[in-house]
This record gives structure tokens, C-alpha cells and sequence, in this order.
């Protein structure tokens, strides 16, 4: 279980957020909107060596390398989505901070 929580931080802003910070924020979201989409287009990748490798004739004796293709294709995209989720979720904690800040009057 321990192990578990490293993908987590209990990481809270105390201070008040500014134009650099706000930008700072939007850079990370795109970094991991890019990240996203590495992992799901390594999977596709994969994907098509598992068929290539389906498709090949007189190769019948490696055809468990497609399949573990497949199965690795599957592991990369599933686990880049759920890394997609972890980090949206903490900027969306900070962008609420965010919003708390500025409706309570003060300046970002």
C-alpha cells in the first residue's frame, strides 16, 4: 500500500497565487495532455508490431510475441490514462484554490 502513494502528494499552496504561477499550472496541464498522448501513441505503435508480427508467414514460432505486444500495448495506455488522471485531478485542486483566492479578494 505504501508503494501506492507515491503516485499521491499532499502537496497544499499556502501562499497566494500569482501570473507565474498561474502559467506555471497551464504549462503542466498541456505537459501532461503531451504525456498523455506519447503513452496512447506508444501503444498504437505496439499495436500494429503485434499485427505485423500476426501477419508474417513462416514465423508461426513467435507468434506469443504478438500477443505480449498487445498485452504490453494495453498496460501502456491504461496506465498512461490513469497518470493522466492523477495529475489532472491535482491541478484541478489548484485551480479551485485558485478560484477561492480571487473570490476572496485578492490579487493573482
Amino acid at each position: 500500500m505504501k508503494q501506492l502513494t507515491r503516485f499521491r502528494s499532499q502537496f497544499k499552496m499556502n501562499e497566494k497565487f500569482i501570473l507565474r504561477d498561474f502559467l506555471a499550472i497551464e504549462r503542466t496541464t498541456l505537459a501532461n495532455e503531451r504525456t498523455l498522448f506519447s503513452y496512447v501513441r506508444s501503444g498504437l505503435y505496439l499495436s500494429l508490431a503485434g499485427i505485423a508480427i500476426l501477419q508474417l508467414e513462416g514465423f508461426e514460432t513467435i507468434k506469443w510475441l504478438a500477443y505480449v505486444l498487445f498485452a504490453l500495448s494495453l498496460f501502456l495506455s491504461f496506465f498512461g490514462l490513469v497518470r493522466y488522471q492523477i495529475l489532472q485531478k491535482k491541478l484541478n485542486t489548484l485551480y479551485k484554490d485558485l478560484a477561492k483566492q480571487q473570490v476572496s479578494g485578492d490579487k493573482i
